[in-house]
């Protein structure tokens, strides 16, 4: 048994033993505007609203693939083990596939979940999932917005070539205290606000627990098993006298899962955000910004009297300048600045005696223009320009490889020299043309870079353990193209509205592992690798019904995605492990009366593709599978009905109760989680392949209180 395939059974294991233990916001600034290109948006302190229905708001925003998560309506979708999860909200929007069932992880048309950039407060957040992914790292009780950008990304956000997703945290409220407190099947949380100095300054703290581990020491079996994660978030807003705002925000996510004597696997996220918001004039408007991540991850084994130890870590640290320039109410212009320092550990490791380590650093900066401008009554237009430049920094050993994937040559750099610089212009542009109050169609275009991959081992999801890489003297930087139109249009009342957007996207240096290879073959990542092209392509439908006691959605997503490296398949195209040709989702939330909420959300999506043996031979008694080729084949499809409801009173005084009952998979689908293969003297071939799946039925309740 391979040590990919151990540690994905001790995944397993950890996610059975999961499943066997089951037994008053701040005053918002309200701005009157017809779409969300409101003249300023003020986002470090106080709310902004646009006062315009969902239907209008979606026709009349200029860029196109823009998806605004609506915090409010995420409290009413059906959840998994009683927990609201934004990043599982966002899979049921079209073009946006979940990696697994369960799942955390999401992919945007065609791309893997390591080409999306996940944005707090503007700090980036890696693996944003807890326990494998079954939970969201992020509390929804901190957040106030959150924008999913899968088409033209605006030119001030960078270092994806797939998508960015911007999430805000909220700020406390400046004039009153609240508090409130939750209980799951698994976790507690608990949040309070208020104003330091009254209309001065606030503050805002959440935090959420896990209490499996509590269940467990309580069972003869498990009783030193670890299986807990945590976050918190705090933030400290400030009004200040120079006609400015500062927010401090902090954020800390922490996994620790462990089988005593046998493995402990460790992830997380801390970041830090700081931002400061001044009004220079009355057309002039900056933003300074700093920000720090430090995303690390551990896994320690014993296994067959041998001793693992492995683990990496991405660290950035930066400072941001922005500057908004409005000569009047139809015409906005962004333009700014970043640094920062990324330091990388792909990969260290102790096997017994042996101990190796790849780490290095890099400089990145960024420069943008961004022009949002209304010509007359029918076009609107959004366009950018972002130039990044990435240079690889000495300190560490870099290398010459040669064809068979042996070292050539280890070069040896100063400390802080540049080793390789590279620069990639970035345009960006989308073009609205309104034919009347109700209908659009828009044209969008943008080029990305990115810098920064995880390389996943053999499996579509994303694990705590994947390798990450950086762009170095070999390694080159992701680069998409992506096309993209679409038609938008809503009825005379607006109760319904109804879209189509097309894609295509190409994409330079995708990397992946050569044949036979895995994370763990050599410590130098490079010597692992292929490099070549992928192409993804597709249509997006959504249809809306936006009033009523009964409102949602139904997405359709229609897609391609293939691969194309020399050294995997001949050279030829083939398709990639994330390609699922049809994916549907369905929501329905109806508002019995004023205190009951249902919900209902129906997925279905084609299995994704896989890489089956295709023949196997023996050495020593000891199988072992040939596979001729990568992805050929299908897994079986993928489909759950999950169902909730809600019931909200108010108690004596300020407070509020909600009680919130669900089923998650209400049929009980067995959707294949693992595929695995094994001997089988019974068949024809002598192969069987054996279906995991993670969940059957799981009802789930929740109780909060709020004040």
């Amino acid at each position: 048994m391979t040590m990919n395939r151990k540690l994905t059974l001790i995944a397993l294991i950890c996610v059975a033993m999961l499943l066997a233990t089951k037994t008053a916001a701040q005053s918002p600034i309200i701005i009157a505007a017809t779409d969300t290109n409101a003249v300023l948006e003020r986002d470090t302190l106080a709310e902004v609203i646009a006062v315009s229905p969902a239907a209008k708001r979606r026709m009349a925003n200029t860029i196109i693939g823009a998806e605004k998560i609506e915090i409010k309506e995420l409290a009413k979708m059906p959840v998994l083990f009683g927990e609201r999860d934004l990043m599982k909200s966002i899979q049921l929007l079209p073009g946006v596939k979940s990696e697994s069932d369960g799942s955390s992880g999401y992919q945007v048309r065609g791309g893997t979940s390591a080409q999306n950039l996940i944005l707090l407060d503007n700090a980036i957040i890696y693996n944003a999932g807890h326990l494998m992914g079954l939970f969201s790292t992020f509390n929804e009780e901190a957040l106030t917005n959150a924008t999913l950008y899968k088409g033209q990304i605006p030119a001030q956000m960078g270092g994806a070539v797939s998508s960015v997703f911007d999430i805000s945290t909220k700020a406390g409220d400046m004039q009153n205290f609240h508090f409130g407190v939750g209980i799951g099947l698994l976790s507690a949380k608990a949040n309070i606000e208020g104003p330091l100095v009254r209309d001065r300054a606030s503050f805002l703290i959440t935090a959420r627990r896990s209490y499996l581990d509590v269940f467990l020491k309580a069972t003869k079996d498990y009783k030193d098993t670890k299986l807990n994660f945590f976050d918190v978030n705090a933030k400290v807003s400030l009004r200040l006298r120079n006609n400015g705002d500062l927010a401090i925000s902090y954020f800390q996510g922490r996994d620790n899962l462990g089988l005593k004597d046998i493995m402990s696997l460790k992830w997380g996220n801390q970041a830090w955000a700081v931002r400061w918001f001044h009004v220079a004039s009355d057309r002039l408007f900056c933003t300074t910004s700093a920000q720090l991540t430090n995303y690390k991850s551990s896994v320690t084994m014993t296994m067959l009297s041998s001793d693992y130890d492995m683990s990496g870590f991405v660290r950035h640290i930066g400072v941001q300048e922005m500057l908004t320039f409005v000569p009047n109410e139809s015409h906005r212009l962004k333009f700014g600045i970043q640094s920062q320092i990324v330091t990388l550990r792909s990969a260290e490791w102790k096997i017994n005696t042996l101990h190796e380590k790849e780490q290095r650093r890099a400089w990145q900066n960024d420069f943008w223009l961004n022009d949002d401008w209304r010509l007359g009554e029918h076009f609107d237009i959004s366009m950018g320009i972002r130039m990044n430049t990435f240079s690889a920094l000495g300190g560490s050993p870099y290398y010459n490889i040669n064809a068979d994937g042996s070292i050539a040559d280890t070069l040896h750099y100063a400390n802080g020299s540049i080793v390789h610089t590279y620069v990639t212009p970035e345009p960006r542009f989308s073009v609205k043309y309104k034919f009347n109050q109700r209908s659009s169609l828009k044209l969008g275009y943008s080029r990305t870079s990115q810098h920064i991959q995880a390389i996943r081992n053999s499996t579509s999801s994303s694990m705590p353990f994947d390798r990450y890489t950086m762009s170095s003297n070999i390694v080159k930087p992701e680069i998409a193209n992506q096309f993209s139109v679409g038609y938008f249009t809503a009825t005379a009342d607006e109760k319904y509205d109804f879209s189509v957007e097309a894609y295509y996207k190409n994409v330079d240096n995708v990397s992946d592992y050569k044949d036979g290879k895995a994370f763990y073959s050599e410590i130098e990542i490079e010597r692992l690798l292929l490099t070549g092209k992928g192409r993804s392509y597709g249509l997006e439908f959504c249809a809306h019904k936006n009033a009523g006691r009964f409102t949602g959605w139904a997405a359709y997503t229609l897609a391609w995605s293939q691969n194309k490296i020399d050294g995997i398949d001949g050279g030829h195209w083939y398709w990639a492990s994330n390609d699922r040709r049809h994916d549907i989702s369905i929501v329905g939330m109806y508002q019995l009366n004023s205190a009951w909420n249902m919900t209902a959300a129906w997925v279905y999506n084609t299995g994704q593709a896989l890489t089956a043996p295709s023949a196997k031979y023996e050495i020593s008694g000891q199988t072992y599978y040939y596979y001729a080729e990568r992805n050929g084949y299908r897994a079986p499809a993928n489909h759950r009905l999950d169902v909730s409801a809600t019931h909200t009173k108010k108690l004596k005084g300020k407070y509020e109760r909600q009680l919130s009952i669900g089923i998650y998979n209400l049929y009980a689908r067995q959707n294949p989680y693992l595929i695995m293969f094994s001997d089988d003297e019974k068949s024809n071939s002598g192969t069987k392949a054996e279906q995991v799946a993670l969940f059957s039925i799981v009802p789930s309740i929740s109780y909060t209180i709020k004040f």
